[in-house]
């Protein structure tokens, strides 16, 4: 099992470059960011304050030593694949090996209307991901690259320098379309899910993947749920039912522990943790070692120390 921690970028960049510090000190396997530039009106305010996820990234492989790096997940619409490669790549070398490039469809509405970028419907979306993956995997693996699709076209494109080691394409959604482009594409899946929800989903990865001939071995998971730990059982409820549109856990250590164990048990590799509401400061520093502990609970062992 992995541990992952996904700070909020709608903090100042010095609590964020602070826990990151905290994850890679206390041996938590990756780190991911978000990338969204507003609130989407829906589960979050539009007006807060967001950083840059790319440039963050960046600035996080030169204050961590350990810790993976990843982006959960950079939006499509608005990201050229050949520049995503050629920044992934600088990010591999800038972290010594640690970078994983995360990449969605994207779909947050008034990121584009606001700034004027198109947002296709779903079939157009996945179609240009898609090549968007052929794309990215060609230059970081094996440039020079030609490609001629729908939306991208690249004659004899270039990647130098080249990443480390092979940077993990991660690919995140639910849907039964993307699922099946993650069988074809992706080394690791990523979904907001309990127990429950990722079980179905995963049997509709495992399907594609018979389908076409993978094993499902070679594709790692990752799902993510919003905690808050409390003592009031009716705080923990009110929290659950009131997160709708995000998968949610609440309680006390023991129950993030057995949500953890009931994940691992349906097939999950790695446990990914916002920090929304986890506090700040000390307080953030004790509620993620009471998730360390929780973690521990559900077979989580830390990553090694690594010098700086």
């Amino acid at each position: 099992m992995r541990l992952a921690l996904w700070p909020t970028l709608r903090q100042s960049w010095s609590e964020v470059r602070d826990v990151a510090r905290y994850a890679d000190t206390a041996g938590w396997d990756r780190l991911y960011l978000a990338d969204h530039f507003m609130g989407d009106e829906v589960n979050d305010p539009i007006d807060v304050p967001t950083l840059e996820v790319t440039a963050s990234l960046a600035a996080l492989a030169a204050e961590t030593t350990g810790i993976g790096l990843g982006t959960l997940v950079l939006g499509n619409t608005y990201r050229h694949p050949a520049v995503v490669a050629n920044w992934i790549a600088t990010v591999d070398q800038l972290s010594g090996g640690r970078a994983v490039l995360g990449l969605g469809a994207g779909w947050q509405l008034n990121e584009h209307e606001r700034y004027g970028i198109e947002l296709p419907g779903p079939g157009a979306r996945l179609r240009r991901l898609d090549e968007a993956c052929e794309v990215i995997t060609g230059l970081l693996r094996r440039p020079p690259v030609t490609f001629r699709g729908e939306s991208y076209q690249i004659e004899d494109g270039l990647c130098e320098p080249r990443p480390i080691g092979p940077v993990p394409l991660l690919i995140g959604g639910r849907g039964d379309r993307m699922l099946g482009l993650v069988a074809r594409r992706a080394d690791e899946w990523n979904t907001w899910a309990d127990a429950a929800r990722f079980s179905d989903r995963r049997a509709v990865l495992l399907a594609h993947c018979e389908r076409i001939g993978r094993d499902p071995s070679t594709i790692l998971t990752s799902a993510q749920a919003l905690v808050l730990l409390t003592d009031d059982e009716n705080e923990a409820r009110a929290f659950v039912a009131r997160n709708t549109t995000r998968i949610s856990v609440a309680g006390r250590a023991q129950q993030v522990t057995d949500f953890i164990g009931a994940l691992l048990a349906a097939g999950l590799d790695e446990f990914v943790v916002p920090d929304t509401f986890l506090g700040r400061g000390q307080a953030r520093v004790e509620a993620l070692g009471v998730l360390e502990a929780a973690a521990r609970g559900a077979g989580w062992t830390p990553r090694p120390a690594q010098a700086a």
